[in-house]
């Protein structure tokens, strides 16, 4: 989403750090131009003004253009103004802390994507927070909205209730209540209806809802794709219903991020919640400090660690440790590292949480490479035999067009796969060398996890980094704050 404005920031920061000193007029062009940007990206004027004021009057201090790194002083400034603009240092969480059955509402136009943020949330309440959800449709005038619901429920193994013909919301609110109740349920969730706009009817409506079921939360669902309009919405609603929080949809959308920027400062209201795709399990809690990471190309490095977390089979990701403490990488070891990738998002979504991948991104998409690229390398190695894959030497010329011809790809296809395979074979041997996964995680400045320090060359700001990518190391991640999983598997030898 925040692509096009990274990219015309990270121009104009380029220029900065650049520069081994700064004047004060260098630091107003360059706000001029993170002005346009930001205004180009949809941003609500006055958030532009309050933004570029609180950063100009920051970075034109003594204390920064006399500083040993302007540049990188004012890329500082920008992030943590950044951050509150988003929201704050600490994400906004759900309020649950009431009697059960605690209560969320939400509301929201028609097409805005209510019914599947109402399944993804109660799913998320369900695996991550251990809370035994109900979920209730309010809505009885677009068709098929609670069969849809129902539908959903099943998908996400979440409760619903059963629907009656021709009940009203308000009485279906009463029932919901009820039946939260009889089911000992924590949280009950209603899905209201919709309008094309907002008008005074759905506003009565909602506000009956609210008098009969006394939400604990009242959460708005906008469509992040329409940009300026998703805040004139979500003005709206506040100015009629008591909002407690915003879930924006299609955040993996191509806008141009304007109503991200603008939610908080024009609502009040905290950004709970972040649809990123279509599945019901594409769904994160909002950290501001995370997205302005990702807007300003400094990646998103805990995001990255938690797909990984929920990615890896932990007891596919012990035998690999165990084979790679060994120097032992085979065929069958590559391809569940790229069924790993394709389900932690595939190629575009890692290299966007990468720190200083921002140019391997775009080289990526210039050459027309994609996440088939996955699913193409994954149907070659399908078509060797067992024999094939623990024993890559046995391709010769012969068998490699045997598999050519069964995975539908060119020779020259499976012979970069193979190329691929020796490097990576490599990198192991060259791994137990160090003293397996401990000596790599040392490498990191973390001992046996990934502290501070870093291996030389990552370009730009973020956890170590790569031989030869260039550029130089930063801030690592606390081994404490990994999940436990992947926390064992860095501290195996």
């Amino acid at each position: 989403m925040f692509d096009n404005l990274s990219d015309r920031l990270g121009t104009v920061f380029d220029r900065l750090k650049g520069r081994g000193a700064l004047s004060e007029q260098d630091v107003r062009d360059a706000m001029r131009e993170v002005r346009i940007a930001l205004l180009e990206a949809d941003v609500a004027l006055p958030v532009v003004r309050r933004f570029i004021d609180s950063v100009t009057e920051k970075a034109i201090g003594q204390d920064v253009l006399r500083s040993v790194t302007p540049g990188q002083q004012v890329v500082k400034i920008v992030n943590d103004e950044l951050v509150e603009m988003l929201g704050g240092d600490e994400p906004a969480t759900l309020n649950l802390d009431a009697k059960p059955p605690v209560v969320i509402m939400m509301v929201g136009l028609q097409g805005s994507g209510k019914t599947t943020s109402t399944a993804k949330i109660a799913r998320l309440l369900k695996e991550k927070h251990g809370k035994k959800a109900l979920m209730a449709s309010l809505d009885v005038n677009r068709p098929a909205a609670q069969e849809q619901l129902a539908v959903l429920g099943q998908q996400v193994s979440v409760a619903t209730l059963p629907i009656i013909e021709g009940q009203q919301p308000v009485d279906i609110a009463r029932r919901a209540m009820e039946s939260a109740r009889l089911q000992s349920a924590d949280v009950l969730l209603l899905d209201t209806a919709g309008r094309l706009h907002v008008d005074e009817a759905l506003m009565a409506e909602m506000k009956a809802v609210a008098g009969v079921s006394s939400p604990m939360e009242v959460l708005l669902v906008v469509d992040s794709l329409t940009g300026q309009d998703a805040v004139n919405v979500a003005k709206s609603f506040t100015d009629e219903v008591p909002l407690t929080g915003v879930v924006l949809t299609r955040m993996d959308g191509d806008a141009r991020g304007g109503a991200a920027l603008s939610m908080r400062y024009v609502t009040g209201k905290p950004i709970k919640f972040a649809g990123t795709g279509e599945k019901l399990d594409a769904i994160e809690a909002f950290d501001a400090k995370r997205v302005a990471g990702r807007i300003l190309g400094m990646g998103d490095v805990v995001s990255l660690v938690e797909k990984a977390a929920a990615a890896v089979n932990q007891e596919d990701a012990e035998a690999l440790a165990r084979k790679m403490a060994k120097g032992q990488f085979d065929l069958d070891d590559l391809r569940m590292q790229l069924r790993q990738m394709q389900n932690m998002g595939g190629l575009g979504m890692l290299a966007g949480m990468m720190p200083g991948m921002k140019k391997a991104k775009a080289a990526m998409a210039s050459s027309g490479m994609d996440d088939k690229v996955l699913v193409h390398m994954d149907a070659i190695i399908g078509s060797m035999t067992r024999k094939e894959r623990a024993n890559p030497a046995l391709l010769n010329a012969k068998r490699k067009k045997r598999v050519a011809a069964g995975s539908g790809r060119q020779v020259q296809e499976i012979n970069k796969v193979l190329k691929m395979h020796q490097e990576m074979s490599r990198a192991m041997k060259q791994i137990k060398k160090m003293g397996g996964l401990k000596g790599l995680g040392a490498m990191f400045g973390g001992g046996g996890g990934m502290g501070g320090g870093g291996i030389p060359g990552m370009d730009g700001p973020g956890p170590g980094g790569l031989p030869g990518m260039g550029g130089k190391k930063g801030p690592g991640v606390d081994p404490n704050t990994l999940p436990p999983d992947l926390r064992k598997l860095l501290e195996n030898k």
